[in-house]
């Protein structure tokens, strides 16, 4: 087979599991949106438990009543078909892997989709109530505090997304490890830099209070503690002679066909 030949045939698999994620998505969506307000009302609990008595949320765009608890159950239903999703991408590029990059890569893409749920679940379950009770306590007497659902829905996926990248510190600190872009000494070392980029990092991604600052820099910090944990026990073992041999046919027919032998 010619390399143009191939090309395609990548191009034609990759057009083909994209589908196929895409539709387990769509599939998953089409189940959810009967309960999309019922899916809204779970995201807005810990906003509407801090507003004041007879406090409400609003919506200035015509269509924001529709499109948002729609756009909240899209977000519900890639969640869910997200082991689906990686399952997709785990087809397309182990065929190109060596041995001990599969028995690598594999598990450490089932730990990032695990540990970006549990950032998620952080910031729903402990951040939000006291950063909304936070504001609600300050708020000067006489203001009625209300936000628009739309607006709501962004500040809650740009949290969802900081901490979920922020709980993925384990894996990259495994990575960079692993293939020998840098030494655990060294990120001890770094140990320092690392504290003071947590605390900017919290003050860039997280509303403008000490408290969910703290509560996003200290947990950055932690797992960075555990991914030096971690990585000392997965650190890069010398090649036996089995690793040896494998680079040397790899050498030979080149990584793809190697990961398919």
């Amino acid at each position: 087979m010619s390399t143009q030949d191939t090309f395609i045939s990548h191009l034609v698999e990759l057009r083909d599991r994209l589908l196929r994620a895409i539709l387990a998505v769509l599939v998953v969506f089409l189940c959810l949106f009967p309960w999309a307000r019922e899916l809204y009302a779970v995201l807005a609990k810990p906003l509407l438990a801090a507003l004041p008595v007879g406090g409400q949320m609003i919506a200035t765009d015509v269509v924001g009543v529709f499109l948002v608890p729609v756009k909240v159950a899209l977000l519900v239903a890639f969640v869910i078909a997200l082991p689906y999703v990686l399952y997709q991408a785990w087809g397309f590029v182990a065929p190109g892997l060596y041995s001990h990059e599969k028995r690598l890569v594999l598990p450490l893409v089932v730990a990032s989709s695990l540990l970006f749920l549990v950032g998620m679940s952080f910031a729903y379950f402990l951040v939000f109530p006291m950063v909304f009770k936070f504001m609600a306590s300050i708020a000067p007497e006489g203001v009625a505090w209300m936000t628009d659902i739309d607006k709501y829905l962004s500040f809650v996926l740009t949290t969802f997304i900081a901490f979920g990248m922020t709980f993925q510190v384990p894996v990259v600190v495994i990575v960079l490890v692993r293939a020998g872009v840098i030494t655990i000494e060294k990120l001890k070392e770094f140990r320092p830099y690392v504290i003071v980029g947590a605390f900017v990092v919290g003050a860039i991604f997280t509303p403008p209070d000490m408290i969910s600052q703290i509560m996003l820099a200290v947990p950055l910090c932690l797992l960075y503690e555990v991914g030096l944990i971690l990585a000392r026990f997965m650190a890069k073992a010398p090649a036996g002679p089995d690793a040896a041999a494998e680079g040397e046919i790899g050498k030979d027919i080149g990584p793809t066909e190697a990961g398919r032998e």
